[in-house]
C-alpha cells in the first residue's frame, strides 16, 4: 500500500470517529451528564413550603396537617422506579396518617431523549402502578428546594414542618418505617 492511500485512510477513519463522538455525545441527555442540583433543604430546618398538583389534588405544605414523606424523583430513574414498590407498601400502611406525595425533578422523560412533561409524569405513575399522590414539576422548584444530588430524594417532614430525615437514593421500606413512626404523633 502506498503511502498516500494510507494517509487517506486514516484520514477518513479518524473524520468518522470524530462524526460518531459528536453524534454520541448529542444522545445522551444532559440531564444525565449535567452536575446534580443540590437543594437548599438540610435536616433539622424548615421546610421550604411549596405545591404541587398531584394526581390526588392539590397539596400545598404549608397547609398539610398531617407529617409529610416526599420523594423527589425521575421518571426515567431506575431507583425511583424500584422506589415506587417501597412507598407503594409504605402508602397502604401509612397513608391515612402522613401525607406522600412524589415529584418530578428532571426535565428528561422516562424514555430518555424527550422533554418530561405532565403525561410522562403519569405513564410512569401507571406503568408502575404508582398509588400515592405525583406530580409534575414543571418549574423543578420542588427539585431546587430538596435534591440532594441524586434520585430519588426521601424527605420526611413532620408536623411542624421540620425536615427530620433526608436522603438520597432508593431507601428500602423497613428502613423507612421507623422513620415514619417517629413523625407520628
Amino acid at each position: 500500500m502506498n503511502r498516500k492511500l494510507l494517509l487517506g485512510i486514516t484520514v477518513v477513519l479518524v473524520a468518522a470517529a470524530v462524526i460518531f463522538a459528536l453524534v454520541m455525545q448529542r444522545r445522551v441527555p444532559k440531564s444525565f451528564t449535567a452536575a446534580p442540583i443540590i437543594g437548599k433543604a438540610a435536616l433539622g430546618q424548615p421546610a421550604p413550603n411549596f405545591r404541587a398538583l398531584t394526581t390526588h389534588g392539590l397539596f400545598v405544605l404549608d397547609k398539610a396537617k398531617k407529617p409529610v414523606l416526599l420523594e423527589v424523583f425521575a421518571t426515567w430513574c431506575p431507583h425511583c422506579q424500584h422506589e415506587t414498590i417501597a412507598l407503594n407498601k409504605l402508602y397502604r400502611r401509612f397513608g391515612k396518617r402522613i401525607d406522600f406525595v412524589a415529584v418530578s425533578g428532571s426535565t428528561m422523560a422516562m424514555d430518555g431523549q424527550s422533554p418530561e412533561n405532565q403525561v410522562d409524569v403519569l405513564a410512569f405513575a401507571n406503568r408502575f402502578h404508582v398509588r400515592y399522590p405525583i406530580a409534575y414539576d414543571p418549574t423543578l422548584k420542588v427539585a431546587n428546594s430538596y435534591l440532594q444530588g441524586g434520585f430519588p430524594t426521601i424527605v420526611a417532614i413532620n408536623r411542624a414542618k421540620k425536615i427530620v430525615y433526608l436522603q438520597s437514593g432508593a431507601v428500602p421500606a423497613s428502613q423507612l418505617v421507623p422513620i415514619l413512626q417517629k413523625v407520628l404523633p
